[in-house]
């Protein structure tokens, strides 16, 4: 049986921790495929972004970025996902002492899009101004993320503080749009098919291998059908100048028509596929280690 120390960290400094060194390995092992797929979403082309040159491109933003976004959203993740669930066992408890049904069946994947989506909105105040400096650097736009970030910050003069805090957010409502359906129904799947893995083998929690596999399996899922929505999203974060969702939608359907939204299908599903496996089976190993489950 799987056994749990009482003494070490809480639950939440495990998740903040282990959180932290899943994103950077995952943003860092598998960064180059992350590069081509925003090439290939790019509007001046695969070539003219920079092809297969330079794939670590933009790789600064991405370290400073990975560790403070994932620990955000593996926090509010474990502490919302816990506060539905004591909420549920209260209200079931009351609820079976009046007779009533519980509808326990359905509860719990709904709590975990929940808490998946919460996580999302927070880790999102770190991601998208990094996201906005990589992909630029990324699609050769500028030399470096530090070359991206100057130019950004350069506008001051002309565009004010607040132009350039919405300049390092733009994008910022699609990403939303994007992130919180992905999760929605990653993380629900992830956690269904580790409770169905721990019914299986009698332990009360699942492995590092068994949580990258299944993380692997859920993140090609929903990466596959959000492609269309991070297309968009990668857009939007390129162009010269703010566009509405809707118009730039409209516009790249005129174009280039409905294939153009699955542009970088492929490198997407590969990319999430393998970060899932990395970056939640990494989770998993820090999460079981600090927590001192054997």
């Amino acid at each position: 049986m799987t056994s749990i120390s009482s003494s070490g960290p809480s639950p939440f400094t495990s998740a903040l921790f282990a959180g932290a060194l899943a994103g950077t390995t995952v943003d860092l092992s598998l960064y180059p495929i992350d590069t081509l797929k925003t090439r290939l979403q790019s509007s001046a082309g695969f070539y003219p972004s920079g092809g297969f040159r330079g794939v670590y491109a933009g790789v600064g933003s991405a370290i400073v970025g990975s560790a403070p976004g994932a620990a955000l959203f593996f926090i509010t993740y474990e502490k919302v996902k816990l506060r539905l669930r004591l909420l549920r066992e209260n209200v079931d408890g009351n609820r079976s002492r009046s007779g009533r049904s519980t509808g326990e069946k359905w509860a719990e994947p709904v709590e975990h899009m929940i808490a998946a989506s919460a996580g999302e909105v927070a880790a999102c105040a770190v991601r998208v101004p990094t996201e906005v400096v990589k992909q630029r650097a990324q699609a050769a736009q500028h030399p470096s993320s530090m070359a991206a970030l100057h130019f950004i910050l350069a506008q001051r003069a002309n565009i004010g503080a607040l132009g350039v805090w919405r300049e390092m957010y733009r994008g910022w409502a699609i990403t939303i749009t994007r992130e919180v359906p992905f999760t929605a129904i990653q993380f629900p799947l992830w956690e269904a098919m580790k409770s169905w893995r721990r019914r299986k083998s009698g332990r009360s929690q699942s492995s590092a291998f068994e949580s990258g596999v299944f993380g692997s399996i859920a993140g090609a899922v929903a990466a596959g059908l959000t492609t269309p929505l991070d297309v968009l999203k990668t857009r939007m974060m390129l162009a010269k100048e703010r566009q509405a969702a809707l118009s730039l939608f409209a516009r790249i359907w005129k174009e280039s028509g409905p294939k153009a939204f699955m542009a970088g299908l492929g490198p997407r599903v590969m990319w999430i596929s393998g970060g899932g496996a990395i970056f939640l089976g990494t989770y998993q190993w820090a999460f079981n280690v600090m927590t001192g489950i054997t």
